[in-house]
């Protein structure tokens, strides 16, 4: 095999690999060998074909055979000898030889993942933002928990509908004199001064009485989920027909025991541990965001832009389709798509390097993914598919590349915690308020 090489700049690099004839014909001699050895063709007993008529029968698909292993075999040897880390699947264009005939030449195009220097992290400082709960945090939860559990009781009088009430209401949702799809129910049930409607829906029917008709015009949040929706004005054409009173629920220990718990101090203690895991899983999103801020400074190398291109790709699907669903970030809300591509591309650079140094200082201090750990990632992603769990399951492991797929976000998080491990980490307690205003992402 002879290698020549055509390009090297930057990080792209650019063979021509050439195969002689003699070799590809001795390769395909020895395979064609192997085949007439186990072949079973009438009028031969097993093993005993000659050559001839193993090359008459099976040379065409050998052929194909040892083209493309030597193919592949080339591109192997080429990587190998030269200490080649391609940034993703080498291209391979054929030259000439594609018809058996002659020499094998074929053009090998890369991008090579840059040298990455172990960056000095002795001056690595972060801060890990820590949030108590307080007695009002878990009096609130608790008493969402004894909303959800009140029940209704008939208002028989006919009298308006009062704050606290609860209306049953039909109604039928307009858009310049026409109903729209998603805008008609029967039998709703509307708290007057409650939440979960349109603002303003359950505010322009306080005082109905049951068998009032009324129309009330809204106008739809701009972030409704419906784009042909948000920020819209709507008409709707409400029927009462009837009103309710909720039966308040004590937070006390039978309010446990309905729900399955021994007392009140049971669900305190089950709170206070939800609102602790919450907490200590937004402290990690922020002293992470801060460590991937600091790395960010130290990511002094070129990205591959192959990586850089497919890493925006992806970026700008879900910005497209957050655009069309009408959820676009506040602050990507006016700028031209120019713009818009532009610091999506830096995002998208940013991420890659992250990454690329990431990996590195994984490789260098031998951090691993272990199997235990792959089979509990598996179990997890499949609990996510509600009565469908084992044929999930079944899908990971009979398909590795899937699998494969949760492999990155466990070593990531692993170096992520090799390196708030070896930062000078300061402790700051803060407001839960503080604690959740997480600044703009960039990765």
């Amino acid at each position: 095999m002879q290698v020549t090489e055509t390009l090297s700049e930057g990080l792209k690099r650019a063979f021509t690999v050439v195969v002689p004839s003699t070799e590809l014909e001795s390769k395909e001699t020895a395979r064609l060998k192997e085949v007439g050895g186990s072949a079973s063709l009438p009028g031969f007993r097993p093993g005993k074909v000659p050559l001839s008529i193993v090359r008459q029968r099976f040379g065409d698909s050998v052929k194909r055979e040892v083209f493309e292993q030597a193919v592949s075999d080339g591109v192997r040897d080429l990587l190998q000898e030269r200490g080649l880390r391609p940034a993703q699947q080498p291209k391979v264009d054929l030259v000439s030889g594609g018809d058996g005939k002659g020499d094998l030449e074929f053009k090998v195009e890369m991008e090579v993942l840059p040298e990455i220097a172990e960056p000095d992290l002795s001056d690595l400082s972060l801060v890990r933002l820590k949030a108590t709960p307080d007695a009002e945090t878990v009096d609130k939860a608790l008493n969402d928990i004894a909303k959800r559990q009140r029940e209704f009781t008939e208002i028989e009088e006919v009298r308006p509908a009062e704050n606290g009430d609860v209306v049953v209401v039909d109604f039928v949702g307009k858009r310049d004199g026409v109903p729209f799809d998603g805008g008609t129910a029967q039998d709703v049930n509307v708290e007057i001064g409650g939440e979960g409607f349109i603002p303003g829906f359950a505010e322009q029917i306080e005082g109905i009485k049951p068998g009032e008709e009324r129309q009330i015009s809204v106008t739809f949040p701009e972030d409704y989920s419906a784009e042909e929706l948000a920020g819209k004005v709507a008409t709707f054409d409400i029927t009462a027909k009837g009103l309710k009173r909720p039966v308040e629920v004590a937070v006390d220990d039978d309010l446990a025991k309905k729900i399955g718990f021994e007392n009140l101090d049971k669900i305190r203690e089950v709170i206070t541990k939800q609102v602790v895991d919450e907490y200590d899983q937004l402290s990690r999103l922020r002293i992470k965001r801060d460590l991937l801020d600091e790395l960010a400074k130290k990511t002094d190398f070129p990205a591959p832009e192959s990586m850089v291109e497919a890493e925006f790709e992806q970026i700008w699907a879900r910005v497209e389709a957050d655009r069309k669903a009408g959820e676009l970030d506040d602050e990507d809300k006016g700028k031209d798509e120019e713009t818009l591509k532009a610091d999506y591309r830096k995002i998208a650079e940013r991420r890659v390097k992250l990454g690329l140094l990431l990996a590195e200082i994984g490789r260098t201090k031998g951090i691993t993914v272990t199997q235990d750990e792959m089979a509990r990632a598996i179990r997890s992603e499949a609990m996510r598919y509600r009565g469908q769990e084992q044929a999930a399951f079944d899908f990971f492991m009979k398909n590795p590349q899937a699998a494969e797929s949760l492999r990155g976000p466990i070593f990531e998080n692993k170096v992520v915690d090799y390196l708030i491990e070896l930062a000078k980490v300061e402790d700051k307690e803060v407001t839960p308020e503080e604690l959740a205003d997480m600044p703009p992402a960039n990765v």
